[in-house]
Order: structure tokens, then C-alpha cells, then sequence
């Protein structure tokens, strides 16, 4: 059964898109307000994460190791707005070396990416992010 639903898609919408412009402001609490308190989360080729405070260690490390924009996003709903799927081109700057990864030293990288979401009651409850590592490594290894 559907219950407004096009009212309901156009909420995921506009919390994932919130959550997005809270990401290209360095807004790391805003993030974390538009997520459920057990939020899991799938690392890109990584493994899942659960909750709040394991996402704000993540923040921590991705703030630390990179400098990101989203640009060109793109997001869609389910007429019930439960999923979501975004996609975007992540415009970077690899700052500090991050575990197993190349050394970094101020390289510069644009790479499509994208993710999907679960939401309920007006929270995202879970995050997969995607995106293809192998040429995010070729950039910043060049």
C-alpha cells in the first residue's frame, strides 16, 4: 500500500540532498542529525559499519585524508521514498596517507561515485557508497 507517496519520495529526496550539502560544507554534525543512531553503513569495497559513532570515525578519517566536493549529484527515490540512489562526481584532494592506500601528497582526482540509501522515519538508516577504486588509485598514483 502506498500512502503519499509522492510526498514521501520528495522527503528521502530532499534528506539526502541536505545530507549531501551538509558534506560539501565540512558540516559533519549536520551529517550525522539526518542519520538514524544505528545507521549502517557499506564502506566503498570495505566492510559494513553500524551506528553514529563508528560514521563520525569515518568523518574523522576521511576529513583528516581527503578534501572532497560533490558535484553534478543526482538523487531518486521509491514512491514510498524508503530507498534512495544518488549519483555524483566526487572533485578531491588526497591530503594525508590513508591506510593501505598510496602515499598521499596533495594529488588532485575526479571520479564518479554514488550510493543508496534506506530511510525511515525521516532518517537514513543505512548508506552504501560506490566508487571505482581502482581509478581513484591510477589518478592520485600518476
Amino acid at each position: 500500500m502506498i500512502v503519499d507517496g509522492n510526498r514521501a519520495a520528495d522527503r528521502a529526496i530532499e534528506l539526502v540532498l541536505a545530507y549531501y550539502s551538509a558534506f560539501n560544507r565540512g558540516d559533519w554534525e549536520g551529517m550525522l542529525a539526518r542519520l538514524d543512531p544505528d545507521v549502517a553503513h557499506d564502506i566503498n569495497q570495505g566492510a559494513r559499519e553500524n551506528g553514529k559513532v563508528a560514521f563520525a570515525a569515518f568523518l574523522a578519517r576521511m576529513n583528516r585524508c581527503y578534501r572532497e566536493q560533490l558535484r553534478d549529484i543526482v538523487v531518486m527515490a521509491n514512491q514510498e521514498g524508503t530507498r534512495v540512489a544518488a549519483e555524483y562526481v566526487v572533485h578531491g584532494e588526497y591530503l594525508a596517507n590513508d591506510t593501505g592506500l598510496p602515499p598521499a601528497h596533495g594529488q588532485k582526482y575526479v571520479l564518479p561515485g554514488g550510493a543508496f540509501f534506506d530511510v525511515e522515519d525521516g532518517a537514513i538508516t543505512r548508506i552504501t557508497n560506490y566508487y571505482n577504486l581502482e581509478d581513484w588509485i591510477a589518478q592520485v598514483s600518476a
